[in-house]
């Protein structure tokens, strides 16, 4: 037993000073990238492709700012799921109000039922692309955008070697709900795996339109349930590299109680194990950050109760500079990424010494709701997404049980939630 107690120690130790040397690599990368000098006349047309299903708490303002892009020559390409969905309206509403001329809404006119129906609005955008455009940028609904977003996420494009740039999104630690503290945590380490592994995130991605052709990727989205991390295999099987901006780390200040938040975990899990580049990866990862610092503490807990002292207070203690450590860089990766928030004119609430107090109690609880989210995942063959329901067999094997237009009944109470 002291054997493995031991075993246990060293390895949330190890595991620490790796997690400390990946976050330090992310942070310097963020801090020395210097974004290329940006030249007008030779960015490309672009298309801005944004799917909507839905009214995301935050949708008219991300119309507004990509609507109001620094950039020559841009069209937003607006694939909204029916003309009754609350986010037709709103639409609506953002456009005339902008007096914008660079948009585009169209309904989705076929729903392909081998694959998500944000896939099917992607291929119905593109095929209707005429050829004078060269890159399409990709889009959420619930990403704000500052001026020069399109500008920076298209200029590195201009580099032959480059097919794709992406960006990645970032959340609030103050919000009112355990689950957006959960969320928060959790991406403070999904950020800096998705910089590692190269995983590109549809909320922000800019892809040359040349490789979607050659790659024949409307057809790989045609029978897929993810648009965004299978593109890592897709664009460097054509020769091409993947590059993070850091200047494109979107704020994100949806909230999401544990009820809203636990459905789209499991689906970013499922996504992550049909789809991710490096899966075996990931799980090496899931080991070394759930399983050793749950048994750990699981361990330390039972060999208090038949009293052997010893070995407990060494566990207990392993797994508090394990805590306290994970909280530091939590800390740190807030300092570092708020630097770049503020070059967009995004300000957040200074973190309290009662929201640090509430980081330290999420970090193990976030472990323990991740763990039982792969567990599930592993099995699961049903998913839900804005309300339907797909059927998943396999990465190429898809099934929309039944598709039903988005009702305004379908909006959550608290508008601030996320969907």
């Amino acid at each position: 037993m002291e054997d493995f107690a031991n075993f246990l120690s060293s390895s949330l130790m190890t595991w620490l000073v790796i997690q400390v040397c990946l976050t330090l690599i992310f942070l310097w990368y963020v801090r020395s990238y210097q974004q290329p000098l940006l030249s007008t006349p030779q960015l490309p047309k672009t298309a801005v492709i944004l799917c909507l299903r839905g009214a995301d708490p935050f949708l008219p303002n991300c119309l507004r700012s990509l609507l109001k892009q620094d950039y020559p020559e841009y069209d937003l390409k607006l694939i909204v799921d029916s003309l009754e969905d609350p986010a037709f309206k709103i639409t609506q509403e953002v456009i005339s109000e902008t007096n914008a001329t660079n948009y585009q809404i169209t309904a989705l006119r076929t729903v392909r039922h081998n694959c998500s129906l944000k896939c099917s609005a992607l291929i119905q955008a593109i095929s209707d692309l005429d050829d004078s455009y060269e890159v399409i940028a990709l889009v959420d609904a619930d990403t704000i955008v500052h001026t020069n977003w399109l500008k920076e996420l298209v200029t590195p494009l201009t580099n032959e070697k480059i097919g794709l740039t992406t960006g990645n999104r970032w959340y609030i630690p103050t919000g009112k709900y355990w689950g957006s503290l959960v969320r928060y945590a959790g991406n403070v380490s999904t950020v800096v795996q998705m910089f590692l592994f190269q995983v590109p995130w549809g909320g922000s991605l800019a892809i040359k339109k040349q490789i979607i052709q050659q790659a024949e990727l409307l057809e790989t989205w045609g029978e897929s349930f993810g648009d965004d991390m299978l593109l890592h295999k897709v664009v460097k099987k054509q020769g091409w590299q993947i590059k993070f901006i850091p200047s494109l780390l979107i704020l994100n200040r949806e909230e999401s109680d544990l009820s809203s938040f636990l459905p789209s975990l499991k689906r970013l899990i499922l996504c992550s194990r049909l789809y991710h580049p490096n899966w075996l990866a990931l799980i090496g990862d899931i080991i070394s950050s759930i399983i050793f610092p749950t048994l750990t503490l699981l361990l330390a807990i039972g060999l208090s109760f038949v009293t052997e002292w010893k070995l407990a207070i060494s566990l207990f203690k392993a797994y508090s500079i394990y805590i306290l450590g994970l909280l530091l860089l939590m800390l740190i990766m807030e300092s570092g990424v708020r630097e770049i928030l503020r070059s967009q004119n995004q300000f957040t609430p200074q973190i309290s010494i009662n929201t640090i107090l509430k980081m330290w109690i999420v970090i193990p609880f976030t472990q323990w709701i991740y763990g039982l989210a792969i567990l599930s995942s592993l099995w699961i063959s049903k998913t839900a997404w804005r309300g339907l329901t797909y059927r998943i067999k396999s990465p190429k094997d898809i099934r929309l049980i039944e598709y039903h237009p988005y009702q305004w009944l379908d909006q959550p109470i608290d508008p601030k939630i996320s969907l």
